[in-house]
């Protein structure tokens, strides 16, 4: 152990919350991981069969440089883990013919390796009409929950890291970087981050925006599982161009939603299984497969996700001395999480300012 390690305070076991301890525990440093339920939390943002990785946002090319690298860093991840959980199949996104260029372009610029893809290679699925598909060839599919998994039996390992489950934060005090738990006990730290997905707005006070989705999952027929296997995910496609889907495989569902079903909400509820069966209608009604008859709806999720409120994009805010607030959950949280665990150990011996990750 170095003799410059310093405490390490989590709270929120998601992945922006397991990737920062990890990276802090590698470095030698002391951690402790807080968590309302279960380590990994079951009911976590994060905790999904399948997180997207990308990295091309043509309005925001210093965006894309950064979280380029992300792919690397999970795949370091799972060489320190012994284990997989990407899939390195890619991801589409489907674009109009006169948009192609200029995102051929963004893409050079950033030096990210991408590919144009004719939609009749993905017979299965339906692309907007006149459109063309642009594949980052190092994104890919996370297997999420099992992702998780791994990295908290990583941690468990790990005799400087401290894993504290069932603990519900009862407050934080920004300026001293302390939590407070029940029973009047309290854990202070060299480094506190607030990583507690959507249920953050109970702890901090923050500029953020809450917002609900409905996921459908779906089986499809037996005689595309093989075409299925190699296919990216894909987004941007249906008869409104707002609506995804990420792949099967590795025992996962093909999972699909839209933009469209994505709205503003005040709280994290579970909802009706009526209520989210009507949403889960809206999004198959956009006809993103060409054969939608020969599938089957397995399962219809209600999840929910966090931004910031003024730009709707995740930041790592600091929000005392020594105390951090990420204002970002679900695929975001996931496609980021590996650069915010690099700026969490940056700050504890640098000084940097806030920024969007």
């Amino acid at each position: 152990m170095p003799t410059d390690a310093r405490r390490v305070l989590v709270v929120g076991a998601g992945v922006t919350g397991l990737l920062s301890a990890v990276r802090c525990a590698l470095a030698g440093h002391h951690v402790t991981v807080l968590d309302r339920d279960a380590i990994p939390n079951p009911n976590s943002t994060s905790f999904d069969q399948h997180r997207a990785v990308r990295a091309l946002d043509t309005a925001d090319l210093a965006a894309s440089r950064r979280i380029a690298v992300a792919h690397r860093r999970w795949m370091g991840l799972e060489a320190l883990t012994g284990s997989k959980f990407y899939r390195r199949v890619g991801m589409i996104t489907a674009w109009s013919a006169d948009e192609v260029d200029a995102v051929m372009e963004a893409a050079a610029a950033v030096n990210l390796p991408v590919s144009m893809v004719d939609p009749a290679t993905v017979p299965h699925v339906r692309f907007p009409e006149n459109s063309v598909g642009v594949l980052e060839r190092h994104g890919g599919v996370l297997l999420a929950d099992h992702a998780l998994q791994v990295l908290v039996r990583w941690l468990n390992e790990q005799p400087n890291v401290t894993l504290r489950p069932w603990q519900e934060v009862k407050a934080v005090d920004p300026e001293a970087g302390r939590v407070y738990l029940p029973d009047a006990e309290y854990l202070d730290a060299d480094l506190t981050l607030i990583a507690t997905g959507p249920w953050s707005k109970e702890l901090v006070d923050l500029p953020m925006v809450l917002h609900r989705q409905t996921l459908v999952y779906l089986r499809p027929p037996e005689q595309l599982a093989a075409a299925w296997e190699n296919t990216p995910g894909i987004g941007r496609i249906g008869t409104s161009g707002l609506a995804w889907l990420l792949p099967p495989g590795d025992g996962t569902l093909l999972k699909v939603s839209s933009a469209s079903v994505c709205r503003e909400a005040d709280a994290v509820t579970t909802g009706s299984p009526v209520e989210e069966r009507r949403w889960a209608e809206q999004v198959l009604a956009e006809r993103f497969l060409t054969e939608p008859d020969r599938y089957t709806v397995i399962a219809v999720k209600r999840c929910h996700y966090l931004v910031d409120a003024e730009t709707g994009a995740a930041h790592l805010v600091r929000i005392g001395p020594s105390t951090w607030a990420r204002t970002a959950s679900g695929g975001d949280g996931f496609r980021t999480a590996p650069l915010v665990a690099e700026r969490i150990l940056e700050a504890l011996t640098t000084d940097f300012r806030e920024e969007t990750i």
